[in-house]
C-alpha cells in the first residue's frame, strides 16, 4: 500500500514502532529524512497534522494519526499477521501490555533519563520515584516473561514491537549491564527482538550503556519552554561587532526526545527534611552496624539504643499480610528482596532488617524499621506498592518486650520469637 508518511527525525524510538509494524505487516512507509526537530514540526503545514507540534505524525490517505501507539496499531491492522493477538483474549492481553509498556515503563523511563538529557529540570526526588518504579515494572516484567519467549502467545506481537523500542531507550541510554543484571528474562527478552531481522532493520546495532548517565553541564542543557518564550528586555541599541566565531555546537542526545521540553519546576522539599534536627546522626548507626561482626552485634545494639533519638525517629514492626503464600524459599526471598529494593526511595532517612522465619513452608516474613519521623513516610506508603502488603505497629519502646524484639532482629539469633531464622535481609 502506497500513501502512508511518517513525519519524524531519523532517530525516534517511537517511529521506530510504526516502522518495525510496517516490516511484519509488509506496508511501505515513506520517511522525512531531512526532518529536523524544532523546525519542521513548527511550521504550519505540520500543525495542520498535530496541533500541538509533537512527533511522529502518520500522514494516511484518510488523514493525520499522532500518538504513536496509535500509528502502529494503524499499520498493524493493515494485515492480519497475528500482530493484534489471534483471540479476542490475546488482542486484550496485546493491549494491556502495551499500556503497561507506556504507563509503567516508558513514562519511568523518561522521568528518569529526559532530565539527565537536560530536557526536563532534574528533580533528585523524582528520579528517584521514577526508579524505584521501573525497578517494580522490571520485577514484574521479569517474572511474566520468566517462562515466555514472547508477552503474549508464541510470536512477535504490537504488545512486543511497543516493549522493545521503550526498552531500548533504557539500555542505550541510561541502564548498565549493573542495573539489568537483576532482571535476566528481561535480558534475554530485549536482546532477542533487538536482533530478529525486523527490527535490527530499523533500530540498526543496539549496544548497552556501559556507565551511569550524568547531568548535563549548563552549556548543554536544553532551554525550556519558559526560558524560550521569555520577553526580551529592553536595552538600547548597541554598537555593532564584528562577527565572533561560531560557537561549538554542544554534542546531541543519543534520542530525540518525544515531546516539548517542560518548563522548570522548583524543586520541592523533602517533608522529612523539614522535621526538626535530630541529635541522632542515622549514617553513624549504619556504620557502625556495618563494621560490627555478627558475633559483635550486641555491642552495635548497645550502641544503637544510646544513639536513638524517640522525638527524631520511630522504629515500626512489618508483618507480610500474606505468609500463607510464601511456600518457596527462592520466591519468597526474592519478595524480599524486590521490597528491599524499591525502598531504595528512603534510603537517606531510614534503616531495616527483614527476616524470613520457618524451618519449612510456609514462610513467614517479618521485620523492623527505623525511619525518620514519627509516622510512616508517605512517600513509603505512595510509591513502594507492596508496602501495603504489611502490616505496620509502631514499636513501644517503653515495652521491653517489645524492645528485645527490636533487639532480636538487629543481632539475627539462632531463632526469633520461636521461629528459626532462615535468612536475614539488612537495608542500610
Amino acid at each position: 500500500m502506497a500513501g502512508l508518511v511518517l513525519h519524524s527525525p531519523k532517530v525516534n524510538k517511537n517511529a521506530y514502532k510504526t516502522l518495525i509494524a510496517a516490516e511484519y505487516v509488509g506496508v511501505k512507509v515513506e520517511t522525512t529524512p531531512d526532518f529536523q526537530m524544532g523546525v519542521t514540526n513548527k511550521t504550519p503545514e505540520f500543525l495542520k497534522l498535530n496541533p500541538i507540534g509533537k512527533v511522529p505524525v502518520l500522514q494516511t490517505p484518510d488523514g493525520p494519526i499522532f500518538e504513536s501507539n496509535a500509528m502502529a496499531r494503524y499499520v498493524a491492522n493493515k494485515k492480519d499477521v497475528g500482530l493484534t493477538g489471534s483471540s479476542a483474549y490475546e488482542k486484550a492481553l496485546v493491549e494491556q501490555w502495551i499500556d503497561f509498556s507506556s504507563l509503567e515503563v516508558d513514562a519511568n523511563i523518561g522521568r528518569w533519563v529526559y532530565p539527565r538529557l537536560g530536557y526536563f529540570a532534574f528533580i533528585e526526588e523524582v528520579e528517584a520515584f521514577a526508579i524505584s518504579n521501573l525497578k517494580r515494572a522490571l520485577t514484574c516484567l521479569n517474572g511474566h516473561l520468566a517462562s515466555r519467549t514472547y508477552l503474549v502467545g508464541e510470536s512477535v506481537t504490537l504488545a512486543d514491537i511497543v516493549l522493545t523500542c521503550n526498552l531500548a531507550t533504557l539500555f542505550k541510554v541510561a541502564a548498565t549491564k549493573e542495573f539489568t543484571s537483576e532482571y535476566p528474562h528481561v535480558e534475554r527478552y530485549f536482546w532477542t527482538l533487538v536482533n530478529q531481522p525486523n527490527f535490527k532493520k530499523i533500530v540498526g546495532e543496539v549496544a548497552q550503556a556501559v556507565k551511569p548517565l550524568g547531568l548535563p553541564s549548563p552549556q548543554t542543557a536544553k532551554p525550556s519552554v519558559a526560558e524560550r518564550e521569555a520577553p526580551k528586555k529592553d536595552s538600547a541599541p548597541k554598537p555593532k561587532k564584528e562577527k565572533a566565531a561560531p560557537a561549538p555546537k554542544p554534542t546531541p542526545a543519543p534520542e530525540v526526545v518525544d515531546e516539548e521540553e517542560a518548563a522548570p519546576v522548583k524543586k520541592p522539599k523533602n517533608t522529612l527534611d523539614l522535621l526538626p534536627p535530630s541529635p541522632m546522626v542515622l549514617d553513624n548507626w549504619k556504620r557502625l552496624y556495618s563494621n560490627t561482626k555478627a558475633k559483635d552485634f550486641h555491642l552495635a545494639i548497645s550502641g544503637f539504643w544510646e544513639m536513638f533519638d524517640a522525638e527524631g525517629y520511630s522504629l515500626w514492626f512489618c508483618d507480610y499480610k500474606y505468609n500463607d503464600e510464601n511456600q518457596v524459599t527462592f520466591v519468597t526471598m526474592n519478595k524480599v528482596g524486590g521490597f528491599l529494593q524499591r525502598m531504595d526511595l528512603v534510603r537517606k532517612y531510614a534503616f531495616g532488617k527483614m527476616c524470613i522465619l520457618g524451618e519449612e513452608a510456609p514462610f513467614k516474613i517479618r521485620g523492623v524499621w527505623l525511619f525518620r519521623g514519627q509516622d510512616m513516610p508517605q512517600m513509603v506508603m505512595d510509591e513502594v506498592y507492596d508496602a501495603e502488603l504489611y502490616d505496620w505497629t509502631k514499636v513501644d519502646i517503653s515495652n521491653e518486650e517489645q524492645k528485645t524484639l527490636v533487639n532480636a532482629y538487629f543481632e539475627e539469633p539462632d531463632t526469633i520469637q520461636g521461629e528459626k531464622l532462615l535468612e536475614a535481609k539488612c537495608f542500610k
